[in-house]
């Protein structure tokens, strides 16, 4: 897949809304007073500067002229971004089968060029084969999907896992507890097969995988989550953690600097990358 890509809508939104917070304390105005310029509430200013929702180009235009923004190429610049993060991204195709909090995650994942991951319940989905990804959707608790809904969250999957082939690929680096490669979800011919898959994973060079063996000395952390980098200045290293029915994106530099050191502590007291291939063929071995 061709160049680093396009950054999404999701990526703009935030990038507009960092660069409106600035300007914002930079002139002085209260996010109250912002509010009260477009019409809407101090919360609305909030979620407008961490992107978390779209622009209303006379929003933007009336938060403009509020802070001294008048010379005409800066306002149709900051203009023309609130336009293109209004565009639906490619994964909004697929909005029957993922829940409304979990699209900004695509968004970010896809303009990401690093990603770190500490998961303890199932093999990080970028590096998911497409029968581990049915037997994860089954075991949904919140509904039963239909097989035509599973395939489409097959293909959804697929669908992200080009970042991983793009130009330049995005550097994916994943901790992953021992327990997680055990666990025969979907049965011990899918389990085999992920397996298999990983050990091919570990061969490329933007693929890190790292693994917490079960009779490991314990750490601090108290669940998985991902942390994105991105090569946008104007976007902030973000924290994602999901939840059942919901999910958190944290950007603020005091969290996000906790769970850099967290993923740190985690990937210095496991076993290196270099020991991971072999790792793989013993649970392998196990299997037959």
């Amino acid at each position: 897949m061709a160049g680093q890509g396009v950054v999404g809508p999701t990526a703009l939104r935030m990038m507009l809304g960092s660069h409106l917070r600035e300007l914002r304390e930079r002139a002085g105005v209260t996010r109250t007073d912002a509010g009260w310029a477009i019409r809407a509430s101090e919360s609305k200013i909030s979620r407008l500067e961490l992107g978390r929702v779209g622009f209303k180009e006379r929003d933007v235009l009336d938060l403009l002229t509020l802070y001294g923004v008048n010379e005409a190429r800066e306002r149709d610049r900051l203009l023309d971004l609130a336009r293109e993060a209004n565009h639906p991204g490619w994964w909004h195709r697929y909005g029957d089968v993922t829940p409304d909090w979990f699209n900004a995650y695509l968004g970010l994942e896809g303009t990401a060029e690093l990603i770190r991951t500490y998961e303890t319940q199932v093999v990080p989905g970028l590096l998911q084969t497409a029968d581990y990804v049915r037997a994860v959707a089954r075991l949904d608790p919140a509904r039963e999907p239909t097989d035509a809904e599973i395939e489409r969250i097959v293909a959804l999957r697929s669908r992200r896992q080009r970042v991983l082939d793009r130009d330049p690929p995005l550097k994916f680096w994943a901790v992953i507890e021992e327990s997680v490669l055990h666990r025969p979800i979907g049965g011990r011919d899918v389990l085999r097969h992920q397996l298999e898959a990983l050990r091919q994973a570990v061969t490329r060079p933007n693929v890190t995988i790292q693994i917490i063996p079960l009779d490991g000395a314990g750490h601090a952390s108290t669940g998985a989550f991902t942390l994105l980098r991105f090569p946008q200045r104007d976007l902030p290293d973000t924290v994602y953690v999901e939840h059942l029915t919901s999910a958190l994106y944290l950007d603020k530099r005091d969290d996000v600097e906790a769970y850099t050191q967290a993923l740190d502590i985690l990937a210095s007291s496991s076993p290196s990358p270099q020991q991971t291939e072999h790792e793989l063929t013993r649970l392998l071995d196990q299997l037959t």
